[in-house]
């Protein structure tokens, strides 16, 4: 299958901060430049214009607070769906043992193989390869599982081929949750809209006053910046900082070693 990817993808997690700062500062710039302009040649009431500056940052902390739950909610997912992995492999393996031979040697060696696929994909990062390489492994079990089920139909068959259809359907859940669902592109372009405005208006509030800038304005930039990379890192299928645990496979791919 060909890898799901959003645009945000293709932006390392160090440009898109610098951009995020960037593109902040000078929006917090332009809009103290031209509140300082306005307050020279016609003063305006800072308390409404405060108000609206409240709301538009509410919107934007909002919708912030969205997306990250959002994101939260799905990495929580992509580590339960190992969990759930890890406990059908080892089910699948066990009843692959009580298999008839030569179907029973064939499917133990091709589980073990399927672990060590799928750990070494996610720790090397090849998560094309380890995708298409766990599907064929699947396509080889399910022969192996329906010559044992025409030679010897037994309920033993019969429980084997629950546990490993199961094993195939949680690797379509981890697809789809580390892959597939997403945060979709319409909210990243409304959150960085959002952000534009939200410094912008800060910093005309700021000029209004004819005051000078605030170095707290600059904490402002870089708090917002950080949460919204927090939320890249969280949506991506590798994370770099924020990674899913693997421990639950490793460990079961330990337990499998002869």
């Amino acid at each position: 299958m060909t890898l799901h990817t959003e645009p945000m993808d293709a932006v390392p997690l160090g440009l898109l901060l610098a951009l995020a700062c960037g593109g902040s500062a000078i929006a917090l710039e332009l809009g103290y430049r031209y509140g300082l302009r306005r307050h020279r040649k016609q003063p305006e009431q800072e308390s409404s214009v405060g108000t609206m500056v409240g709301a538009i940052l509410a919107l934007f902390a909002f919708l912030l607070a969205f997306t990250f739950s959002s994101a939260g909610t799905r990495y929580e997912a992509r580590r339960q769906a190992v969990l759930d992995e890890s406990n059908a492999i080892g089910t699948t393996y066990l009843r692959a043992q009580m298999l008839h031979e030569p179907q029973r040697a064939a499917s133990l060696k091709l589980i073990r193989e399927y672990v060590d696929v799928r750990v070494e994909g996610v720790r090397e990062r090849r998560i094309e390869q380890t995708i298409a390489r766990s599907e064929k492994l699947q396509a080889a079990l399910w022969i192996e599982a329906r010559k044992e089920a025409e030679a010897h139909p037994t309920p033993i068959a019969a429980h084997y081929n629950i546990a490993l259809n199961e094993m195939i359907d949680i690797h379509s859940t981890r697809v789809h949750v580390g892959i597939t669902n997403r945060v979709p592109t319409a909210i990243w372009l409304g959150l960085f809209a959002l952000s534009l405005l939200g410094m912008a208006s800060v910093g005309y509030q700021s000029g209004i006053t004819g005051t000078r800038r605030s170095p707290v304005m600059i904490v402002l930039v870089l708090a917002f910046a950080s949460v919204m990379c927090l939320i890249a890192d969280l949506d991506r299928p590798v994370s770099a900082f924020v990674t899913v645990s693997q421990d639950a496979m490793i460990n079961l791919q330990s337990s499998m070693k002869p």
